[in-house]
């Protein structure tokens, strides 16, 4: 349900150097879970496509 969110989120909190409660209000997310599903995700993707099939 969050999942496209976390593009937004990225970019304000850790590039745009925006306070992340800010963000979260704004975003109108207000729920403790979804919040901690943003701030402790690590986007391993860029990683792990590296080792696809050979």
């Amino acid at each position: 349900m969050i999942a496209d969110k976390w593009e937004e989120y990225n970019k304000r909190v850790n590039i745009d150097g925006e306070d992340p409660a800010k963000v979260f209000d704004e975003m109108k997310i207000k729920r403790y879970c979804c919040r901690r599903m943003l701030i402790s995700h690590v986007d391993l993707i860029d990683d792990i496509i590296n080792y696809g099939r050979k």
